[in-house]
């Protein structure tokens, strides 16, 4: 449906292969041009394989690209919503991604009562119907220490440079502390023989209107309203989901992947 990342990707490297068969056909004089074909694909391919996630939505948005499948739905050319018009009402549903740091597992019965208690009370003063959905799955435990250990050093690199700033950023180190605390977690459980349990979870959302502007706007004011009510009340981490993120989720409303390692090569 929506522009993909994947497909700029491959655009890219398209160029470089251009560039490349440029210079071997024809030879000196055209490696110059050649060359710099090759070098921009490989550079462009990184680039967007890495920040592609940002990229294609600003992209789509100046070119005002919409995209439209065979069942009506549409996504606009901010690629941050997916809208579908039934009779003369148009709906927008938005999407967040959640990234969970804490296992009801690893709190006591009071803490887990304290935590649910704010939840609820948190999503009842929401006046429109919300959607999570958690999928979750045993892990492989053969690769899963490599990369645990990789994750935690990662985050303890993160946290000490913010701690190292002459101005630190608070939240920043409160988020990079409860990463080192998941990963410092995850890895215990590895060591005491427990298979680690593995959790995708997203929210949705879906506004209504007149129009299509006024359905959007709707969901917009809502997921963002959600994602603050989200982030508080359930100490998580939140993120708008847009581009081929977003359609992932849109496709798991009516089928979701049916082996770990489907589900983990689509959250990668």
């Amino acid at each position: 449906m929506a522009e993909s990342p994947k497909m700029f990707i491959y655009g890219s490297m398209l160029i470089g292969v251009i560039g490349f068969l440029f210079s071997f056909i024809f030879g000196s004089s055209g490696a110059v041009v050649g060359g710099f074909l090759s070098g921009l694909g490989a550079v462009m391919a990184m680039v967007f394989w890495k920040y592609g996630y940002i990229l294609v939505p600003v992209i789509t948005q100046r070119a005002r690209i919409v995209t439209i499948d065979s069942a009506g739905f549409e996504v606009p050319p901010s690629n941050d919503v997916i809208v579908k018009k039934s009779g003369s009402v148009y709906y927008a549903s938005a999407f967040l991604g959640i990234k969970i740091y804490e296992s009801a597992t690893e709190k006591s019965a009071e803490e887990n009562f304290t935590y649910n208690q704010y939840f609820e009370r948190a999503i009842s003063g929401l006046k429109y119907v919300v959607k999570i959905a958690y999928m979750m799955y045993v892990e492989d435990i053969g690769e899963k220490r490599k990369l645990i250990e990789t994750k935690r050093a990662e985050a303890q690199l993160r946290l000490a440079r913010e701690r190292d700033k002459p101005e630190p950023d608070v939240l920043r180190i409160d988020k990079y502390e409860r990463e080192v605390t998941l990963w410092d977690t995850q890895l215990n459980k590895l060591i005491k023989g427990l298979k680690p349990m593995g959790v995708v979870a997203y929210a949705m959302t879906t506004a209504a209107g007149v129009s299509k502007d006024a359905a959007i706007a709707s969901v917009k004011s809502q997921a963002n309203e959600l994602k603050t009510v989200l982030a508080n009340s359930l100490n998580v981490e939140v993120k708008w989901l847009t581009a081929d993120e977003m359609l992932k989720c849109f496709e798991w409303e009516t089928f979701f992947p049916t082996s770990t390692h489907e589900l983990e090569e689509s959250v990668m």
